[in-house]
């Protein structure tokens, strides 16, 4: 199965396809073992027209023609790794009763290729098929999580055609991967894992079961390293542009001496089909997530329970920071680690047990790699002060589900026409009294308090409508939110996000900083007002 990113997603991503952070935030769940430096090499990796040493480098003074004569080293193709690892790699097909009451083939995102078998109005059949491939010759093998997520049977088929029944030994959401067994044999062949990161511009060779077509073998180029699309998974993803299609899910990329550099997990495609853009997991997360699920069946992370954004050079300067440094607190979710040690929105972590924090990423990183039950020390700025924390980390929960007040009902809006709705002039909408005061600023919104807004709970003003020419969208504020703070003061009326914002104004201030809630995600947003 190879799950798919939007352009939206891209946009934000900051994605994911299916798994993003919402409104720029990031519960702290870091994904442990990124991509490690690179360790130079004399070995020689052929390539089609050039052939230098991966540790050599190569100066000015060498032609370009010379670097592009063909040697003798130039292979005419991949057979040869082909033949040594193809047999490593198996399709995973997944097999659940669906009950939706349609019937034919399906293409289900993010399951990659899906057929519901049986007549019209019965319960049928759905057979998901992704990749996976052995890393020992007892039959354990290494798919995605999402490709064998669920509670269907599962089946691998080898490369011989043969199929063998298989159990999930363990799975881990959070970097994609899953552990299965397959019993029936000792002598499977299998992959080893990379021992270095690839570098940009290697070859890499791609092996999947894409649409259930077993076998089939791409080659490309690794496009980039560490790349962060700011989903739950792993955060320093390797970009690889081998076509992958649905299916290759949980399939391998090879380098030339065939070990595994990474786990095929995700593409983007506007289209469905590839287009050039795919990520894999890097090997060195493989190892250490698969480590622990042969070993413990799950794995264990810190879990600090806050809602993070990164610090922009606006938002630093509106709560007083010399630098753009660190990572901003939108809120710390109730009964967690971060609540009970009094971390408040709006604190910016800059430290943990003395070390820097560059940026909210490294957080969830640094925390993620945690064992749970160590005590850290925080530094943080609140308010312009330094202060510091001491915080005993949680658990991270294997699946974290969002919850949903009583008072806000799913899918429920803000009642756009409330008789005390106001625009964002905060004076009421009935047209002669729109016209801006003296020092006022235009925000393009309409607002009423949350309270007279059913569903929308009792604290915080509700957007009830948006200019898209304004302001505030420029900025992502989106019919349904709600304002929860301005300037660092609590609102919970129209004129009181005009007062806070007519002072920051007065006071000279290019932004004023907004904290919002979209849906159960919190952000703070520097709104321009200059």
């Amino acid at each position: 199965m190879i799950r798919q990113l939007d352009a939206t997603d891209v946009r934000r991503a900051k994605a994911t396809p299916r798994r993003m952070s919402r409104g720029g935030t990031f519960a702290v769940a870091a994904v442990v073992g990124a991509a490690v430096g690179l360790v130079a090499t004399r070995a020689v990796i052929p390539q089609p027209g050039i052939s230098a040493p991966l540790g050599s480098s190569v100066g000015p003074s060498v032609a370009v023609a010379q670097l592009l004569a063909p040697t003798a080293s130039t292979p005419t193709g991949f057979a040869d790794v082909v033949e040594m690892v193809k047999s490593a790699v198996i399709g995973v097909r997944v097999r659940q009763t669906d009950n939706s009451g349609s019937g034919g083939t399906l293409q289900v995102l993010p399951e990659p290729f899906s057929r519901r078998s049986g007549p019209p109005h019965a319960k049928r059949v759905l057979t998901t098929q992704g990749s996976g491939f052995f890393i020992s010759a007892d039959g354990y093998a290494v798919t995605n999580n999402h490709v064998v997520d669920g509670n269907g049977s599962i089946e691998i088929q080898t490369d011989d055609q043969k199929t063998y029944p298989a159990r999930v030994i363990g799975a881990d959401s959070t970097t994609d991967l899953a552990l299965l067994e397959v019993d029936g044999r000792s002598d499977f062949s299998y992959a080893r894992l990379a021992d270095r990161a690839p570098r940009v511009g290697d070859w890499v060779l791609a092996i999947g079961n894409p649409f259930g077509l077993g076998g089939t073998v791409t080659a490309g180029i690794v496009s980039a390293r560490e790349r962060d699309i700011g989903a739950d998974a792993s955060d320093r993803l390797i970009q690889i542009d081998a076509p992958i299609n649905k299916g290759d899910s949980g399939g391998p990329s090879f380098d030339l001496q065939g070990r595994v550099i990474g786990v095929n997990t995700m593409i983007f495609s506007p289209s469905g089909g590839s287009i050039g853009i795919a990520f894999a997991i890097p090997a060195d997360t493989v190892k250490t997530v698969i480590g622990e699920l042969r070993e413990k069946g799950t794995v264990a992370r810190g879990w600090l329970g806050v809602q993070v954004q990164p610090v922009t050079p606006e938002i630093a300067s509106n709560l007083g920071l010399k630098e753009a440094r660190g990572a901003l607190i939108a809120e710390p979710q109730a009964d967690s680690p971060a609540a009970s040690a009094g971390i408040e929105p709006g604190d910016v972590i800059t430290s943990i047990d003395g070390a820097p924090i560059k940026d909210a990423r490294e957080l969830s990183k640094t925390i993620g790699g945690t064992a749970p039950g160590t005590t850290i020390r925080l530094g943080m700025q609140r308010r312009g002060e330094e202060k510091t924390l001491t915080v005993t980390l949680g658990q991270l929960p294997s699946k974290r589900q969002a919850s949903v007040p009583v008072d806000r009902a799913p899918g429920a809006g803000p009642a756009p026409n409330s008789e005390r709705e106001t625009t964002g002039r905060g004076t009421p909408s009935d047209g002669a009294a729109d016209a801006p005061r003296d020092h006022d600023v235009d925000l393009g919104l309409k607002l009423a308090p949350a309270e007279t807004v059913p569903g929308s709970g009792r604290q915080g003003v509700v957007v009830t409508d948006v200019d898209p020419t304004g302001l505030a969208a420029d900025e992502g504020v989106e019919l349904g939110d709600v304002i929860l703070e301005v300037a660092g003061r609590s609102v919970n009326s129209p004129s009181e996000i005009h007062d806070s914002v007519r002072d920051a104004r007065r006071e000279g201030k290019p932004t004023v900083l907004l904290r919002l809630k979209s849906g159960e995600t919190a952000r703070f947003v520097a709104l321009p007002i200059g």
